[in-house]
Formats: structure tokens, sequence, C-alpha cells
């Protein structure tokens, strides 16, 4: 494993999301696959593109690498979760998978007091992939193909808030009496991480994994095109625009299907 400094930060969406949560970076993120390579720092120009293709291609394809990383992390914990699960119907659940089980409740903000089939069925709940198709297409959809001033200057892809004063960037029409700043990352990668735990450990967005623990439970993937498709229907809360938003987002998926790897 590797240490990951702490950072606690109370975040809300830029799109107008009125639910708040807690973001804590905990010191118990998985070692990187040595085989994945994370975001460069150095960010593709899209400003300058004029070719839409073109643009839409070095966009997807920069942020691509680190929706994988975090897919693999996730992949990983889920593992672990089904070793847990198998050695619990055996009875023969060890201390160190306790203390993993431990780790992870933490980490999804559903530490249990006890290893049991019910936690861990909640659990698996939320420990899942995200369809790439999906979360680049909301990274598109906040940073205006990354050429917000917020993916600039605070690596903020997904339009986190945050209310800590110096915890981010001033927004620069923010009204008055309004607190929030918008939530700087120290990478894209970052941004990126942030997202995945908003979406999988908030109360706002159970329907969300509702929706794609079906998809498990038909034996289907949960990281097509198709799954992220029917999984926006659980984002109604990302955005106060709700059902205008989902639809804004499946227009969007389907119109840029050349780029996903995971098409059916």
């Amino acid at each position: 494993m590797r240490k990951s400094r702490k950072i606690l930060s109370i975040i809300a969406l830029l799109s107008g999301s009125a639910f708040l949560f807690c973001y804590e970076k905990q010191d118990d993120t998985e070692q990187l696959e040595p085989a994945l390579t994370p975001i460069s720092q150095s960010k593709p120009d899209t400003s300058a593109m004029t070719d839409t293709r073109t643009k839409k291609k070095n966009f997807f394809d920069y942020l691509r690498p680190g929706v994988e990383i975090e897919n693999a992390r996730v992949l990983k914990e889920r593992k672990r979760l089904l070793d847990m699960q198998t050695a619990l119907e055996q009875n023969a659940l060890d201390s160190e998978q306790i203390e993993t089980a431990k780790r992870l409740g933490r980490l999804y903000q559903l530490e249990p007091t006890e290893v049991t089939a019910q936690w861990l069925d909640k659990m698996l709940h939320r420990v899942d992939v995200l369809p790439e198709a999906l979360v680049l297409t909301q990274a598109a959809n906040e940073s205006a193909w990354g050429t917000s001033r917020f993916a600039k200057e605070a690596n903020n892809y997904f339009g986190q808030w945050c209310y800590a004063k110096g915890c981010g960037v001033v927004p620069l029409k923010r009204s008055a009496g309004k607190t929030h700043e918008v939530a700087k990352f120290d990478s894209p990668q970052g941004s990126i991480h942030g997202y995945f735990m908003n979406v999988n450990r908030n109360r706002a967005y159970q329907k969300l994994r509702e929706i794609r623990a079906g998809i498990r439970a038909k034996g289907q993937d949960p990281s097509t095109e198709a799954a992220a498709l029917a999984i926006t229907n659980g984002l109604l809360r990302y955005s106060e625009r709700g059902e205008a938003y989902v639809k804004d987002l499946q227009a969007m998926i389907r119109h840029n299907e050349e780029f996903w790897t995971q098409k059916q």
C-alpha cells in the first residue's frame, strides 16, 4: 500500500446539487498496478483545437487512463469483499480479512461492528466499477471538454465544491453571502478519485448503485455503454436540472459512442 495524505473537505457539485458530502482521502488506497500509467500533468489544450473530433479524442484519451486506474482499484477492493463472502460462508473469516473489512468500511463510510452477510451485500453495492462512458461524459459535461477555468486551475473535472476557506478556487460569479469554493485537486487523478468516491458512497446516488447491482444480478457487464446509459438514471440529484441533465448525459454518451472501448 502507499500512504496518501488526508484531505478533509465538504464538497457539493458545481452543477447545483443540494446534497453535500464529506470527502476524506484515507491512508488506504491500493498500490497502483505497474501496467497502469497515471495521468500526465501536461494537459491537452482542447480550447485551441478547432476540429471537434480531434478535441474529443484528445480529451477522452487524456482522462481514460485515470478511469482505468480507479476501476482497477475498485476491482481489487471488490475481490477482497467477495473473498470475505466466501470465507464467511465457510466460517473461515480470518483476522486479516476482518481488519481489511474495517479499513474498507471506513473508506466507504460503512464501517462494520461485525462482518456479516448483510454488511458485505451493502458494501458490494458500493464497491463496484463505473462505466468509462459515464465518467468521461460527465467530465466533458462538467468541465466543458477541459476548457473550464476550474479544470485548468484546480484539476476539477466534475464540479465538486468545498467549504473550508482556501480549499479551492473562488468562483468569479459567486453570489453575495456565499462561501463555497470550487475544490482544488493536486492532480486530474485526484479529481477522478473524488468523483468515484462521491458516486460510490453518497446516499444521493443510492439509486445509481441499485441500478448497477441489478445489472450485475443479470450477469451483465456494468462497464459497457449500455450500462452507462442505464446508470445515468441514478444521477437525478447530481444537478438541479434533474431529468434534463440525465437526458443530456445519455445523448452525449450515444453521440460519442465511437470513443468508448466497452460498447456492448
